[in-house]
């Protein structure tokens, strides 16, 4: 069990995921750069919290829910977390205070563009189910991710493998949290996306591309006179 101030953010894991050094950039280095598209997911997000709860028959609506887990050592915020009330199975739901009946809670999270590559927006969105479990005694088998761009939901279950490897990554986070450590750059498709690319400089730091980038730079003095 972690103690409250061990705890992380549940959005650093969906930075780790995307690359360990953005992560680190902003977590460590406390380095952040806007660009139109996290300005853009600012708003989205800012939009969602400010509705007020709301109930849609058997759906209730909860916004800008607060959540933690000591057992994985991770707090944050949720954009939306549906209650969808229980006919059958009640006892794999949550009660909720001054509401009769049992809940299955339903964690939705607003993302600006269209679904990614990989699955750094799942990740985020497991950590979400997991510490909503813990804090609410509940099963959380499923969840969304709502894009803008698309204007669509796309559901996601909360199987094994996903479970794994959000704990995995969780791990991970608590062991480079601890090492205070910033990891080398390794230039890829994503770091085009990157709002960090200018203070990150992957092409000219990555271990990979140094030898070549320091030889475009730097005369070679035997090709003088020739």
């Amino acid at each position: 069990m972690f103690d409250e101030d061990d705890l992380l953010p549940i959005s650093a894991l969906q930075h780790l995921a995307y690359c360990e050094r953005q992560w680190a950039l902003i977590h460590v280095e406390s380095t952040w750069t806007e660009n139109v598209l996290t300005v853009e997911g600012r708003h989205l997000h800012a939009r969602v919290h400010e509705v007020d709860p709301e109930q849609r028959g058997s759906v209730r609506v909860a916004r800008g829910l607060r959540l933690r887990s000591l057992a994985f050592g991770l707090s944050g915020q949720a954009d939306v977390v549906e209650f969808h009330r229980l006919e059958g199975d009640e006892a794999a739901g949550a009660s909720l205070p001054g509401v009769n009946g049992r809940w299955r809670p339903f964690p939705v999270e607003y993302k600006r563009g269209r679904p990614k590559r990989g699955n750094c927006d799942e990740v985020q969105l497991c950590a979400q189910a997991l510490c909503l479990e813990e804090m609410l005694q509940a099963e959380v088998p499923a969840g969304a991710l709502f894009y803008g761009r698309t204007r669509r939901r796309v559901e996601v279950r909360f199987q094994a493998g996903l479970r794994e490897a959000t704990l995995g990554l969780t791990r991970r986070l608590h062991e480079l949290a601890g090492a205070a450590h910033t990891p080398a750059a390794s230039f890829g498709p994503r770091c085009r996306r990157c709002s960090l690319i200018d203070r990150c400089l992957p092409r000219a730091t990555s271990h990979r591309s140094v030898a070549r980038y320091l030889s475009g730079a730097i005369p070679d003095p035997k090709g003088d006179g020739q």
